[in-house]
């Protein structure tokens, strides 16, 4: 069983951009989502998943992804995931604890919205907070899909 535990911040400044170590463009819609889980399908840069998730609120949930052909991911995300597509540059920030951030900063229609995630090996995992990070945002709807 594959399973993710990750916190997720809202920023306080810019300061983490002199930090940024790689940026990939992301494109990314839902072809499901339900009480129980959703389903997506995301391009990377030059690759492509699916990926489903429980869709419980909470810092650990279970996850699966599979990758799949760039083609069909263009396919689908143009014609089956709902819409609007989100349209993302994740940026990779090493983080002090040997983990990465990982700073989603989205445009198209969620443009203006920056979101650091950082995935942990378990719920209680303590790791240093770089003073450009904000509030925490990991138990609230809004900042999901």
């Amino acid at each position: 069983m594959a399973k993710e535990i990750e916190r997720k911040f809202l920023l306080a400044d810019d300061s983490w951009r002199s930090e940024v170590i790689k940026s990939t463009l992301f494109r990314q819609g839902y072809l499901a989502g339900g009480v129980e889980s959703s389903v997506r399908v995301r391009v990377e840069g030059d690759s492509a998943n699916i990926n489903i998730k429980s869709a419980t609120l909470d810092i650990s949930r279970l996850e699966y992804e599979y990758e799949i052909p760039l083609d069909d991911a263009g396919e689908l995300l143009d014609n089956l995931c709902q819409k609007p597509i989100i349209e993302k540059t994740r940026h990779i920030v090493p983080a002090d604890s040997g983990h990465k951030w990982e700073i989603d900063e989205f445009c198209g229609d969620n443009a203006g919205l920056i979101v650091a995630e950082i995935e942990l090996g378990s719920e209680d995992e303590l790791f240093a907070k770089p003073a450009w990070l904000g509030k925490e945002v990991s138990d609230d709807p809004h900042y999901y899909k």
